[in-house]
């Protein structure tokens, strides 16, 4: 998957399992500050990129993810690797 793909998906992921409205959602949005995701959202997250990697997700690589962009750069790495 390219980086626009992986952001268009993520893009639908947020609006679908959190209700966050599609202008919120860009690459500078801080995941916890603006758009109000929590912890368990960030699991819950993590799951669902997980079924679109196919890929384990280790804690430790999503720890310092703060916008969306970190997100998109994270899974791009899982495709890559």
């Amino acid at each position: 998957m390219t980086r626009d793909e992986i952001q268009a998906t993520l893009s639908q992921y947020l609006q679908e399992m959190f209700e966050i409205p599609a202008e919120k959602i860009t690459p500078e949005a801080r995941l916890f500050e603006e758009l109000d995701l929590d912890s368990i959202d960030a699991v819950d997250l993590v799951v669902r990129l997980q079924d679109l990697t196919g890929k384990k997700i280790k804690p430790e690589q999503f720890k310092t993810v703060r916008t969306v962009a970190d997100v998109v750069d994270r899974v791009h790495d899982l495709f890559t690797e």
